[in-house]
């Protein structure tokens, strides 16, 4: 085994949320070793560390020194502060990582990030997770993970520990791209199917609204009652991808308001959750909407 074989099956997994706790278990459990930090992480953070067996470097050369790959995976208003707290050490590095940008964020955002670590000339590659975190044991199952930029196929290599990666063609931010107008389709659906439910349960209509919509949109209903009430644990979370994916639209006039908007939604949403817990007026409204 050559430097680069070795190395390269060392993968850096920078945010160990649910998705980046995910990615590292499914990587270790494919054969990768997979290192992680958790300088400034949560407790919450650590315990799922722990359950994916990651080892902890919590010194960036030691890190960037070590491994192969560096996949940033946090929420999108973290992701430039993980690229300007590796730059430093990419700089130093003899042997540069390849650092991989897996965050919901706008194509502008992406090409920002990839400029500011570009004299460290690491190979840089902008990615976009689609679908949810990797269950344990089930291989078949996880996230599609979509690269484009010009070094995008090196990231190929991590196909044999597990990972669904499809190289789209197309330059740094067409990843980035694909994320935002899918996930603007899918937690903009969401968002907007909420707010019509708290309105309609604001003027004592969410019964009516459930059976109508039972009666002549019974698909519709089925996403409703799906999505929605998921929501509420991840809506804090979403407040800075809404405002990535109004960058990515661009104007008022493009729709970029829609997303603003629902920035706004998700964040009184998540400061009701955290005042009130499941007593949150919202959280009554879906309720009564579902008839639970």
């Amino acid at each position: 085994m050559n430097d680069w074989e070795r190395r390269g099956r060392t993968i850096a997994v920078i945010g160990t949320g649910e998705m980046g706790s995910g990615v590292g278990a499914r990587l270790r459990e494919m054969g990768a070793r997979v290192l992680t930090t958790l300088k400034g992480r949560s407790a919450a953070s650590a315990q799922r560390v722990k359950r994916a067996e990651l080892e902890v470097i919590d010194d960036e050369d030691g890190l960037v020194c070590a491994a192969g790959f560096i996949l940033s995976i946090v929420p999108p208003g973290q992701a430039s502060a993980v690229a300007d707290r590796f730059r430093a050490a990419l700089g130093r590095a003899l042997e540069k990582p390849v650092f991989v940008e897996c965050n919901a964020i706008s194509p502008p955002t992406v090409k920002r990030i990839a400029a500011s670590l570009s004299p460290s000339e690491c190979p840089f590659i902008d990615a976009g997770i689609i679908g949810g975190p990797p269950p344990p044991g089930r291989i078949d199952k996880g996230p599609r993970i979509y690269a484009s930029g010009p070094e995008s196929k090196l990231l190929l290599g991590l196909r044999k520990y597990g990972l669904d990666i499809v190289v789209i063609d197309g330059p740094i931010g067409a990843a980035s791209g694909l994320k935002m107008a899918y996930a603007g389709l899918t937690k903009g659906m969401i968002a907007l199917g909420a707010a019509v439910v708290f309105g309609a349960s604001r003027e004592g209509l969410a019964s009516a609204l459930h059976d109508e919509l039972a009666r002549s949109q019974p698909n519709l209903l089925s996403l409703l009652e799906a999505r929605v009430p998921d929501m509420f644990r991840k809506a804090y979370r979403w407040v800075d991808e809404m405002g990535e994916i109004a960058e990515f639209l661009g104007s008022a006039g493009a729709g970029a308001t829609i997303y603003e908007g629902a920035a706004r939604l998700y964040a009184q949403i998540s400061a009701d959750q955290e005042r009130f817990g499941e007593q949150a007026e919202s959280q009554r409204a879906v309720k009564t909407f579902l008839g639970s």
